[in-house]
């Protein structure tokens, strides 16, 4: 697949399922989002993790506001990104911080001490889509893309997403040679693990 086409199909996957994602009733989204918190909440890897990277939803995104609180209750450090000059920057948060609101929409800590990503233990990646072996399909900026390597190799990555934005099994998510994989999904029905980094 060319270029041209892979985005195609991107941009294809994003528009399904983002038209999914929209439908749900606010209510079922609410329902759905206690789940899947409770289940990212529950990972061993969350339990020991000294600094979790979570990130501001915005729009029919799984909330991640109780995720954010839950992760400050336990007294875990937060970080959360943040955009400098077209790049990612993981930046400290805690909740009743300053957000500010990004061309895309999305929100951002307003200001926050920068967060080294080698001390991040695991990020929440957000995803438009991802597949049932770690495939995932943004919003097509590549942030994550960039920014994931900057974090230490045994940080675990962790889609968060509706089990409406995960491929149906035997189907894959069109991906190039630089998107990275996450190294586990979690939906209000299940947690998937993959080994996508040896």
């Amino acid at each position: 697949m060319n270029s041209g086409e892979l985005k195609r199909a991107k941009r294809d996957v994003r528009r399904s399922v983002l038209a999914l994602r929209d439908a749900l009733p606010v209510a079922e989204r609410a329902r759905l989002t206690q789940a899947i918190t409770e289940r990212f909440l529950a990972l061993p890897e969350v339990a020991r993790a000294q600094t979790v990277m979570a990130f501001c939803s915005f729009g029919s995104e799984v909330s991640t506001a109780p995720l954010i609180a839950g992760l400050h209750e336990r007294g875990v450090q937060v970080a959360l990104p943040r955009i400098v000059e077209g790049d990612l920057e993981a930046r400290s948060y805690r909740p009743g911080d300053a957000v500010t609101s990004t061309t895309f929409g999305a929100f951002e800590p307003a200001e926050g001490t920068p967060v080294d990503p080698a001390g991040i233990d695991v990020i929440a990646v957000p995803a438009v889509a991802f597949d049932r072996e770690g495939r995932r399909v943004g919003y097509g900026g590549g942030f994550y893309d960039r920014f994931l390597p900057r974090t230490r190799r045994d940080a675990t990555r962790g889609g968060i997403g509706y089990d409406a934005q995960l491929a149906a099994p035997g189907l894959s998510l069109p991906a190039g040679d630089f998107d990275l994989r996450v190294d586990l999904v979690v939906t209000e029905i299940e947690t998937l693990r993959f080994r996508t980094r040896d």
